[in-house]
């Protein structure tokens, strides 16, 4: 949570929509200058003003912290997803690198030859989940009684 004046100010700074919306889905203000935007609509900010690891924060598309449930529409199954962020932006935000994917042409986003053009959704609890089966001999059986035949 932040002071008070500095809560006051960034109101005057963002205006009321963005205040409300902030304090709704962040639940603090910040003022900063949106640096880029990723493929998944998140929209990353930065602002040097602040106190140090709290000047750069990302504005989620969807803004559902855990997992969320949806409808599959092809298999009608239930699909567990959770919040996407392209590793280049999860480095930024984590300070692992200075310059942003914008900035940087390593971290750029780019389909690579093994990414799929599509997030392949997490199929747990569902009837899509992967079960593994075993190819061995088990080395325990069931016993069967075999009773003698009587005389």
């Amino acid at each position: 949570m932040s002071t008070l004046p500095r809560t006051i100010k960034n109101f005057f700074k963002v205006g009321v929509w963005e205040y409300f919306h902030q304090m709704n889905h962040i639940g603090d203000t910040k003022a900063g200058t949106l640096i880029g935007i990723d493929k998944f609509g998140n929209k990353f900010f930065e602002n040097t003003e602040e106190l140090p690891l709290r000047t750069r924060w990302v504005d989620y598309a969807k803004h559902d912290y855990d997992a969320y449930v949806s409808l599959h529409p092809r298999d009608n199954v239930v699909v567990i997803e959770g919040a996407h962020i392209e590793p280049g932006w999860h480095a930024w935000i984590s300070y692992v690198v200075d310059k942003a994917p914008t900035e940087d042409k390593l971290l750029e986003t780019k389909l690579r030859r093994w990414e799929t053009p599509t997030v392949i959704p997490n199929l747990t609890f569902s009837r899509g989940a992967y079960k593994p089966y075993s190819t061995t001999k088990p080395k325990l059986s069931a016993w069967e009684p075999r009773a003698a035949p009587r005389r």
